[in-house]
């Protein structure tokens, strides 16, 4: 899998200062906006435990900033209202959302492990 999505993103390349200025500015509106969206629709959520699990590893101090993205990048297009499907249409404006954070999930499901709730 690692080897598929090097191959997807090897023409994109990373610059220093503005990718990591975009990296801290998605951080700054996850933080101050992912406790407030679950919140409001958590309980209609299937895949809630799935964010909570991303939501924990992000706010690790010992996963490696790059990791860190991937998890930043999907919870961004979770929390924001600007997406394939608007949030606005009842269930449906969730599948993408939730095809997202399905991806991200599966990728990484060994790290995310012990992130999850205990039930």
């Amino acid at each position: 899998m690692d080897k598929e999505l090097d191959e997807l993103f090897e023409d994109y390349e990373l610059g220093a200062e503005t990718d990591e200025e975009r990296y801290e500015a998605q951080v700054r509106m996850v933080r101050e906006n992912f406790e407030s969206k679950m919140e409001r629709v958590g309980g209609k959520l299937r895949f809630a435990q799935d964010l909570i699990a991303l939501w924990r590893y992000f706010l690790d101090g010992d996963v490696p900033w790059l990791r860190k993205a991937v998890v930043v990048g999907a919870l961004v297009y979770f929390i924001s209202p600007i997406d394939t499907i608007p949030d606005l249409a009842p269930i449906v404006g969730y599948l993408d959302d939730f095809g997202v954070i399905v991806a991200v999930t599966k990728y990484m499901s060994d790290e995310l492990k012990q992130y999850y709730p205990a039930v």
